[in-house]
Formats: C-alpha cells, structure tokens, sequence
C-alpha cells in the first residue's frame, strides 16, 4: 500500500514530532503539557482604565488605574491596580519609587477618606459632613478676609490685600487652575501670600 505525503504535510508531521519530543524531554507529560498550553488570562483585560495623576510632587507624572465594578450600575469600582501612563509626555510610563506605591496609598487603612474636624480647644476630632466643611471653610475664610482687610498704607499707598490668609496649592494643579486660584485669591480676595508645592 502506497500512501502519498505531500511536502507541506511532511513538514507539519515533523514539526508536530519535534514540539512533543521537546516537551518530553523538559520532562512534561500529558498533564503538564495541558497545563502548559492553558494561557492565564491578561488580569486588566476587564478593568476600566482612568487616566490620572501621581499625587506626590511637582512632576505630576501621568497615571492609570485600573478599576472593576460599573458605577453607572451602582456598583463600586475599586482600584487594584495602577502602573504609569506610557502615553503620558512627562514620565512616559516610569515612576519613581513613591509614584510606584501610590497603590498602597489607595488601599492602606491608614488613609483618611472623611472630613474630620476639631473644634478650638476639643481634644479629638469628629467626622462631618463634606458640605458642612466647605460651608464653613468660606464662611470663615470671609469673616478672616473681611476682619484684616487693608485699603491703604499709613502713608495714603492703596494695597487692598489681607496678610491674614494664606494659599499653598498642590503640585498636580494644572496651569488653568492656578491661573483660577491666582485670579480668585488675588482679585477677589486681596491675599498676597499665594504659594505652591511644585516650588516648595
């Protein structure tokens, strides 16, 4: 009985003999072959990916974290990774040794993520409500404004400013919202102590 194989078929035979010998040679058998040929999945495949920004200095390197859980669902979506932006023209995915924690700055239960407030001579703190905070943050922001506003020098000079508040912004603010907190703090307010961390 003749049988007839064709070139390509003969190649295919001897490369299917080839992988099986390799693999019985590394010591795999029928198991271990399975297992090896099983592909664990990418773990950020179903993730959502939010751009963002390193949190720590005035580099503000750019960030992805990685997220499961739909919020358009009313589920929470909880961060389990983040890693940086490759895309990002600032740090073009590296980190730093501090960018590179910022996982566990999200997860440790140390972090603080409620409004706390103590009062003028309490001894401890209690939690309130953000709203609460921001109302009385103005409120007293335009008492202290109102109370040490300075029109005019003693020699007639017209300042109109207040040295009684002060600004010190993050490092991840982006030029737009300095040039907002520089008009709204300036302009608005008259304060001269305007600071930023990027140049602390």
């Amino acid at each position: 009985m003749n049988i007839e194989i064709s070139r390509r078929h003969f190649l295919k035979l001897a490369g299917a003999g080839a992988a099986g010998s390799a693999i019985t040679a590394f010591g795999f058998g029928e198991a271990e072959a399975q297992v090896a040929a099983y592909v664990r999945p990418f773990k950020l495949a179903s993730a959502t990916e939010t751009r963002n920004t390193c949190p720590y200095c005035s580099v503000a390197c750019g960030v992805i974290m990685y997220s499961r859980g739909d919020l358009k669902k009313g589920e929470r979506a909880d961060i389990f990774h983040i890693e940086g932006d490759s895309d990002h023209p600032t740090n073009r995915g590296t980190l730093c040794p501090k960018g590179a924690a910022t996982f566990g700055l999200m997860v440790s239960p140390e972090r603080i993520d409620r409004c706390l407030h103590r009062a003028p001579g309490a001894t401890g703190w209690r939690e309130v409500e953000l709203d609460w905070a921001m109302e009385r943050i103005a409120q007293l922001t335009k008492r202290t404004r109102d109370e040490s506003f300075v029109t005019c020098l003693p020699d007639g000079t017209r300042v109109n400013h207040t040295l009684a508040i002060g600004s010190m912004g993050g490092a991840t603010l982006d030029n737009e919202e300095n040039y907002l907190i520089k008009k709204l703090f300036s302009a608005g307010l008259g304060m001269v102590f305007i600071e930023n961390q990027a140049r602390v």
